[in-house]
């Protein structure tokens, strides 16, 4: 069975929580982080205890053939690789 719906990610940095980030999975979350311009990103899934560690960042590409008239020529596309999942003790 899939799980269906949103989860959310609390984005940490320096061992403070914030901001939030959702999606279906932590990647799609990280993908979100790295969009805004982080690039170590850790992110505590609410409800668990667990930490999703990404190294991210993002680059500049051509926009597709088929974009719309308002979207520019250049556009920035994220890039995210998991390192690692580490279990914590105490939230």
């Amino acid at each position: 069975m899939v799980k269906s719906g949103k989860r959310y990610f609390a984005f940490r940095e320096k061992g403070k929580e914030v901001a939030v980030f959702s999606g279906r999975q932590p990647r799609q979350a990280a993908l979100k982080a790295a969009n805004r311009g982080y690039t170590d990103i850790q992110l505590r899934e609410r409800g668990t205890k667990k930490i999703h560690y990404f190294k991210g960042g993002r680059k500049q590409v051509d926009a597709p053939a088929n974009r719309p008239d308002w979207m520019a020529a250049k556009i920035w596309k994220p890039v995210v690789k998991k390192i690692k999942i580490e279990k914590i003790a105490k939230l």
